[in-house]
């Protein structure tokens, strides 16, 4: 095994570029700070004390910093897992209480013995089923969840966090008369001013300036007398390593959440990371790597009281729209954490949540993505319809329920296709001895008394009816004349059963009809099924070819050359 394959810190590490560390040093202290609050929030949501947010914003990145793929991913607390750790944890154990502490830190540590097993299991495949359009749909209505819930902070609104469009759209509508003037005035100002440095100065770290000129405002301006919410005073201290508290019965209840967490939150971080990497060519997200990373962070940070973490929406945008190129981004925000939790608690308590909001707003919304749905409106209607439903999914229901229903529905969608597969009536091409589907090309031979029939895809249980449906309707349309079928096997992979048994039924059926059936360019695979099942034995050596058309001329022909026949028999006989 290539150790850089499971410790990918040395793939980048001993190849870092001098240029790289100021992308890596502004991400990494922008991501650091919007740690700190968001820690803190999630946390709470998860019902559990602020400080055990900033464990989990800082141990589990650390681990991911060596053992991940992405160079951009910025693992921590996350709003949805907390929602889910909190509905999961409560029917066990009074909110906020010690047992609770004590299941959500044993959570992280299940959840990530699973991960890793699923990683070691090559369990990675998931992702597979995460198609384009799948991707997409989630980033672009995840991206408005996550955009719209910063509102609250945007505005200084009474505005609770909400996972489904439709309400957050109606909790504005009733609070919007209780806008705070003067906090809105701040975001949209930072808004602006991110929005402007990034185009007109893109080499100065718009989010940091941002940070540091409100600060001084607030302090010096008094501006938190007048309303604006600041993030005061932050915990202090950094986790002592302690072993969580193992019990039988608890981690029997608690295995079926850190079952769902393990897949969400897998789903998760690979689809954020993924929507990612498409805007870099110098590496690859390995899925399953990405579960052993992952899973070594929520295994290993149970141990220093971090509860489930996985990779973060908005700061993974925010990450990649500061340039981070490496996970050493991971490691400076990390630092950030435990500088703030030890030393810079002070510094940070001028900050509005205003600013913060403003940085994840154009973070995520520069992720909205409007390009994707315009190529499939011209080329692929029907993934178009799968990226709308995942959006309004997610968007209305869940992230989870969102990326389920993309992946249900693309599912859906293949086995859909590979019923029907693409099957073409082929002509010669005039002077060549190439045959192509006479729908695409007008100009081709056809022969009134022979049917050349491809077969775009594998044969199997799910498609054979089709194919014989298909042949037997195309050599009806030919009429009484038709004396010989060609099956050009090219496009054919593979055969199962179903197959087989599908090519006997059409080998009697144009028997009874008194109609030749030969083959072509059938692949290696395929001739080695119709060997080990007997087919050969009722096709016949003699009536298997290279091309269709030595299929036709030793037709045209008769194969009256018996010295050819032979010769020809004898080749084919070695390639079975």
């Amino acid at each position: 095994m290539n150790i850089k394959s499971f410790f990918p810190i040395l793939e980048w590490l001993p190849s870092y570029k001098k240029e790289w560390i100021k992308g890596d040093l502004s991400a990494g202290v922008t991501v650091g700070i919007m740690l700190i609050p968001q820690g803190i929030a999630y946390a709470m949501i998860a019902g559990l004390p602020p400080i055990y947010g900033l464990y989990t914003a800082m141990i589990p990145q650390i681990i991911y910093a060596i053992f991940g793929t992405s160079r951009q991913l910025a693992v921590g607390p996350v709003a949805m897992d907390s929602l889910i750790v909190a509905a999961g944890v409560a029917a066990l154990a009074e909110l906020g209480s010690d047992k609770f502490i004590e299941f959500a830190i044993m959570l992280a540590f299940m959840m990530g013995v699973l991960q890793v097993l699923f990683g070691v299991f090559k369990l990675g495949f998931l992702v597979n089923f995460l198609s384009k359009p799948v991707i997409s749909g989630f980033t672009t209505a995840a991206a408005l969840i996550i955009g719209l819930n910063q509102l609250k902070h945007l505005t200084g609104m009474n505005l609770g966090r909400n996972n489904k469009l439709q309400n957050i759209l109606a909790d504005v509508g009733q609070n919007f008369g209780s806008i705070h003037w003067l906090t809105l005035l701040i975001g949209v100002l930072a808004i602006l001013t991110i929005i402007l440095l990034k185009k007109y100065t893109p080499k100065i770290p718009a989010a940091l300036v941002v940070v540091v000129m409100s600060i001084l405002a607030v302090k010096f301006l008094h501006l938190n007398d007048y309303g604006v919410k600041i993030v005061e005073t932050i915990p202090e201290g950094l986790p002592a390593f302690r072993m969580p508290v193992f019990d039988k019965k608890t981690m029997t209840d608690l295995f079926p959440i850190a079952l769902t967490l393990s897949f969400i939150a897998f789903l998760e971080a690979i689809s954020v990371a993924k929507a990612i990497e498409i805007k870099h060519t110098d590496y690859k997200v390995v899925p399953n790597q990405e579960l052993i990373a992952l899973g070594l962070g929520n295994f290993i940070g149970a141990f220093f009281q971090t509860y489930p973490a996985t990779g973060g929406f908005s700061r993974t945008a925010v990450n990649d729209q500061a340039e981070a190129h490496t996970q050493l981004a991971s490691l400076i925000s990390a630092a950030v954490v435990a500088l703030t939790l030890l030393f810079l608690t002070p510094v940070f308590y001028f900050l509005p949540k205003a600013v913060l909001a403003a940085i994840i707003m154009v973070a995520v919304f520069g992720l909205l993505d409007f390009k994707v749905p315009k190529q499939l409106l011209q080329y692929a209607k029907r993934d178009l319809v799968i990226l709308n439903i995942t959006l309004l999914v997610t968007a209305t229901v869940g992230i989870k329920e969102g990326i389920l229903a993309g992946i249900i529905l693309s599912l859906g969608m293949l086995v859909y296709k590979s019923t029907k597969p693409h099957i073409a009536e082929l002509g010669q091409i005039p002077g060549t001895h190439f045959y192509r589907n006479k729908k695409r090309f007008s100009d081709v031979i056809i022969n009134d008394d022979i049917l050349i029939v491809r077969f775009d895809a594998q044969l199997h249980f799910a498609n054979t009816t089709y194919f014989k449906d298909k042949i037997q309707q195309k050599a009806e349309d030919k009429g009484p004349q038709l004396k010989l079928v060609i099956i050009d096997g090219e496009s054919i992979n593979s055969l199962d059963s179903s197959a087989v048994f599908a090519l006997n039924e059409i080998l009697d059926y144009f028997k009874r009809n008194e109609v030749e059936v030969i083959f072509s360019s059938l692949k290696g695979p395929v001739r080695d099924t119709i060997r080990k099942s007997g087919l050969i034995k009722k096709i016949g050596f003699d009536r298997c070819f290279i091309s269709v058309q030595e299929a036709i001329d030793c037709y045209k022909n008769k194969c009256h050359d018996v010295s050819k026949e032979v010769k020809h028999e004898h080749y084919i006989k070695q390639s079975y």
